[in-house]
């Protein structure tokens, strides 16, 4: 509906001219100047692209990681615990001298190899899940596996060398889940180095 009484609208300047609008551009039509933008612009975009894919990948890679050793060590809790149940079964058989194995009753003998069998199982089943029993006897001392409690004087052996284990130490992949307990050799030669025994070679 229109109002009768609204007066129609003056289009003339006061001058008598008609008044002109700006011309309308259209949006696909470039602005001077606006190719160097844009240009910046999708290069920036593509940099913060770029940069947010490598943070994706690196997120990645961090998060297999950590799942990896979080299925790896989670038992580490659990696996110390039972290694007092190995312990313990290696104590049972260490306490029986050999004299005994040797003349034992069948009753005798049967308890001993269910120890045995026992002990082999747990150990079995501890490396299905990445722990190892480490056994240093005969090897150089190495502070990292091992932790020598005193010294034996042996000529016999080079210095440095574990000529006795008072308990077993473990790994878990690629750690120390609890370091064996060495007694290390004393007063025998020193280990030659590798690069020595090449150069005499």
């Amino acid at each position: 509906m229109t109002d009768p009484t609204r007066q129609p609208e003056d289009t003339t300047a006061a001058t008598g001219e008609p008044v002109v609008s700006k011309p309308y551009i259209m949006p696909d039509d470039p602005e001077p100047g606006s190719v160097e933008t844009l240009q910046k612009e999708a290069a920036e975009a593509r940099d913060r692209m770029l940069r947010t894919l490598a943070e994706m990948e690196n997120l990645r890679k961090r998060t297999t990681k950590e799942v990896a050793d979080a299925r790896l060590y989670g038992i580490t809790g659990f696996a110390r615990d039972v290694l007092e149940i190995a312990d313990n079964l290696q104590r049972a058989l260490d306490a029986v001298p050999a004299e005994a194995r040797a003349a034992a009753d069948p009753g005798l003998t049967a308890l001993i190899e269910g120890v045995e069998l026992t002990e082999r199982s747990l150990l079995n089943a501890l490396e299905k899940h990445g722990v190892k029993k480490l056994d240093p006897q005969g090897q150089k001392f190495d502070p990292n596996f091992h932790q020598a409690m005193y010294e034996v004087p042996d000529a016999s052996v080079p210095t440095g060398t574990v000529v006795q284990v008072m308990q077993a130490g473990y790994t878990i992949g690629e750690r120390v889940l609890r370091p064996a307990l060495v007694g290390v050799a004393k007063g025998g030669a020193k280990a030659a180095p590798a690069a020595n025994s090449n150069e005499a070679n």
